[in-house]
């Protein structure tokens, strides 16, 4: 009796945060808390109660939202093909060493597997490691390819910011050794195409460099040894103010408050060409080998940039530093500025990552790497709630046309005649009735946004033509059953 009491008091504990309108994710956690309770209890007949509900950090697609979904991939592979990409694909999971220390902090967040077999394996974590691994093992110096695929990270959730345990990633990179700053120019081009095609809102790019960090955290009095740990607290200055940021470093990672004070004075600055060329004078950072290598990429960044047209959307900022350990150069985040409909954080990242196949490769063969991943699960988290907000009518089939019937009895002659119209590639439907009512295949085509009715009756069949009607407006015109094809094709093909 007191495992029932402790189930209606959950259940009037998630009553309650309905009616206030609490955070959806706590709501979410308290639901499953509540589903779990109940299938602990069980049913009278002694049957087994099944928790209906997906993983936590998961979900499914509806048709609706799958529609969206589909209508941003190809706006992104049409993007990367434009590109001149090639496409590939890697295992799910790869052996557990392949993806050991490639991560930094991030490492805790990794999915190991059961020895299955005598392999320790783990769920891939992106679809950088793989692709520096995939490039080792065969060999390859030169490539330009893209790979659109799902990963899997042991994270806290945050459902309703577009943050899942599993979730796609949408990667471009170029792999070869070309002259600076040339493709990396192009990754953050590829950026700005994107996100201005998606129609997403005010965007910006913020840009920075590995070596300009480093150099900066040398200069500053950081020890060596803290430079990773320190780069992935400065990386926290997009989410929480600089006395936060300064007291982590001090309180938690032990670093110097002088050191940090220091680090204060260049992490705050963010500007375009004008503040590479300050810095490019600044008494400390000029003399330190790396920051100065580092800021003459910039500078030259800027001027492909800036031939690109591009430049109003990008800011260099000395306190983007990206948190894995790959990265050796350029480093960039795509963030929105007019967050309408949810809070998100960056929509695309990336960088250049000279060592990581090199750390692949048997004999340490180095392939310059440079590369860019589009947060496509937090741009399809504001696209579906704009679309919510705004009620507009998405389409989840393509049908061109129904195949319909008037009379009775011509159940053969509809299934006929679709066969001849997907035969020819035709994407047409029939409803499966012998006899449907005319109105009921007409309020199907409105239902569902088919724009032509292909209607076939004694009549027609006698002389060999077909009523095509166009939903939206109710006309009707006879076609030649033999230009039946070329009429859908010309009335449905897109302006």
């Amino acid at each position: 009796m007191a495992e029932e009491a402790a189930v209606r008091a959950q259940a009037e504990a998630v009553r309650r945060l309905k009616q206030d309108k609490a955070d959806p994710d706590e709501i979410a956690k308290e639901v499953t808390k509540l589903l779990e309770m109940k299938a602990r209890l069980g049913g009278d007949e002694g049957k087994q109660k099944f928790v209906l509900k997906t993983p936590k950090g998961t979900r499914d697609y509806s048709p609706k939202q799958m529609a969206i979904r589909e209508r941003v991939f190809n706006a992104i592979i049409t993007c990367f093909k434009r590109h001149g990409a090639e496409v590939v694909d890697t295992p799910v999971f790869e052996l557990k060493e392949t993806l050991t220390g490639k991560y930094g902090e991030d490492s805790k967040l990794i999915y190991d597997l059961k020895d299955q077999g005598g392999e320790l394996l783990s769920l891939r974590y992106d679809l950088t490691v793989p692709f520096a691994r995939y490039l080792a093992m065969n060999k390859i110096t030169n490539i330009k390819r893209y790979h659109i695929a799902k990963v899997y990270r042991r994270d806290n959730p945050a459902m309703t910011r577009g943050r899942y345990r599993e979730f796609y990633q949408c990667d471009f990179d170029i792999a070869g050794q070309f002259d600076p700053m040339i493709p990396d120019a192009e990754c953050l081009k590829i950026v700005h195409e994107i996100l201005s095609d998606l129609q997403l809102g005010d965007f910006l790019i913020k840009v920075n460099d590995r070596r300009i960090l480093d150099g900066m955290f040398a200069v500053c009095g950081v020890p060596d040894s803290k430079f990773r740990t320190i780069c992935s607290t400065v990386d926290k200055l997009d989410k929480m103010p600089w006395e936060e940021v300064r007291s982590e470093m001090v309180g938690e990672k032990g670093l110097s408050p002088e050191a940090a004070d220091r680090i204060g004075e260049y992490v705050q600055l963010h500007g375009g060409l004008d503040l590479i060329e300050r810095l490019l004078q600044d008494p400390k950072l000029s003399q330190n080998k790396l920051a100065k290598e580092g800021l003459g990429d910039m500078k030259l960044l800027f001027e492909y940039l800036t031939l690109f047209g591009i430049t109003g959307k990008v800011s260099f900022d000395l306190s983007l530093a990206r948190g894995l350990d790959y990265y050796t150069g350029v480093i960039y985040e795509a963030v929105l500025l007019q967050e309408e409909t949810v809070r998100v954080g960056s929509v695309a990242g990336g960088g250049r990552y000279d060592g990581l196949v090199g750390m692949f490769d048997p004999k340490g063969r180095k392939v310059p790497c440079v590369g860019v991943s589009i947060g496509i699960e937090r741009i399809f988290s504001i696209l579906e709630q704009r679309v919510e907000a705004s009620e507009e009518k998405i389409r989840t089939t393509e049908t061109q046309v129904l195949v319909a019937s008037a009379q009775k009895k011509l159940l053969e002659e509809r299934l006929k005649l679709i066969s001849e119209l997907w035969d020819a590639g035709i994407k047409a439907e029939v409803l499966y009735k012998k006899n449907p009512k005319l109105l009921n295949q007409l309020q199907y085509c409105e239902d569902t946004g088919i724009p032509l009715v292909a209607i076939v009756g004694e009549q027609e069949l006698k002389d060999g033509v077909v009523k095509l009607r166009v939903v939206a407006t109710r006309e009707e015109v006879n076609v030649r059953r033999e230009s039946l094809v070329e009429e859908i094709r010309m009335r449905t093909s897109r302006p």
